[in-house]
């Protein structure tokens, strides 16, 4: 324990006093927000031809939508995205760097822990097609591991697109979900024009980071508007406009809230982002702790490995699991509130082997970093 101090306060001293640790806390707390939230609604079954498939509680206990309200989380991702890539941006320009340069610097940083994450799986692929492992499974495996990269892409072109977004208001990208919803539902427009907004929808957290970053909502009154009218809109739209509750998608709805975003979705964000930045405040306070602060600092040197990771980790106890048998909360059906108890006895499992992904892959994020950028 004294080491542990130790080390704590060793972080803690080396921190600049500049550095805004409310930040940070964000980021860990919106990436442990994704984690957690994807390790209690991801499940995964056997078909009665022996396949694996992926499968949700959600579907099955509708009641539990509130849930995801709390671990859906990704606004205040890209708001803090936001507001750190157009400092990064600013201090650049300021130190004479080009944007081609720190482009490249930013998306390097983002794009080799993904390298991996593909090798490494494009390899274990081969492996068990050739030990016999069913199509249907591996589709399964892939799919659960695979289909969060949808976040950094669309995280990725943002982040190129930084100067351009940096000048843009927030009511811009709002106005698009809005009149994209308005011809998917209101009257019956093609599907596909909703993917419209993956990039739109995601732009209104992250312009409001840029905002954030410009010196915007200074005023509490400011942030407490985004509070009440995101929470007012999000409650009007589903109560009354026919929007899902879940803020996650749920397998075999006819509307999901997050593929592609919608109108209800994004003034979920809103809210969200407007409960974090009142939050600034008591997490700097709390932050002035050093075991809480060093915590915070582990999670964002690693932030994207852990994200990247973190569905492997969890594929990794299940299959370890069915070597056994049919576990509770592992591969039995998730269509009753005993089998999320009996998910959440497996967590400390989940992390655990997300630390052992964390040991062996952290040094691809870390080599992607650069004090220009």
């Amino acid at each position: 324990m004294r080491d542990l101090l130790h080390v704590a306060r060793r972080i803690d001293d080396a921190t600049p006093a500049s550095r805004d640790r409310a930040i940070d806390t964000l980021r860990a707390l919106a990436i442990a927000g994704v984690v957690m939230g994807h390790w209690l609604v991801t499940a995964v079954t056997t078909t009665d031809s022996g396949a694996l498939r992926g499968a949700s509680p959600l579907t099955h206990l509708p009641q539990l939508a509130p849930v995801s309200w709390i671990f859906q989380t990704l606004a205040v991702f890209f708001l803090v995205g936001g507001h750190s890539t157009a400092g990064s941006w600013e201090r650049s320009k300021a130190r004479g760097i080009g944007y081609r340069t720190w482009a490249a610097i930013r998306i390097q940083r983002l794009t080799r822990p993904v390298a991996g994450l593909l090798f490494l799986w494009a390899l274990a692929s081969v492996g068990l097609l050739a030990g016999g492992v069913r199509a249907q499974t591996l589709s399964t495996l892939l799919k659960l591991v695979l289909s969060p990269l949808w976040f950094l892409l669309v995280y990725i072109a943002l982040t190129a697109a930084t100067p351009l977004i940096a000048r843009l208001n927030p009511l811009w990208p709002l106005a698009v979900v809005l009149h994209v919803d308005l011809i998917r539902f209101g009257f019956g427009g093609p599907g596909w024009i909703g993917w419209a907004n993956v990039a739109a929808g995601w732009m209104v957290p992250y312009c409001l980071g840029t905002a954030w970053a410009r010196g915007a909502f200074t005023r509490r009154r400011t942030v407490l508007a985004m509070v009440l009218g995101g929470g007012v809109a999000t409650a009007a739209l589903l109560l009354w406009g026919g929007y899902p509750a879940s803020m996650v998608g749920v397998p075999g709805a006819s509307i999901s809230n997050l593929s592609p975003p919608t109108l209800a979705a994004v003034t979920f964000g809103i809210t969200q982002c407007g409960l974090a930045l009142l939050l600034r405040e008591p997490l700097r306070h709390a932050m002035r702790r050093p075991v809480l602060w060093a915590g915070v600092a582990l999670v964002n040197l690693s932030a994207l490995t852990i994200f990247l990771w973190h569905q492997t980790a969890m594929l990794i106890i299940t299959s370890l699991g069915t070597t056994v048998g049919t576990l509770p909360g592992l591969g039995t059906p998730p269509d009753s509130t005993v089998w999320i108890a009996e998910r959440i006895v497996w967590i400390p499992a989940f992390a655990l082997a997300l630390a052992a992904c964390w040991a062996a892959f952290r040094s691809l994020e870390r080599g992607g970093r650069s004090k220009t950028a």
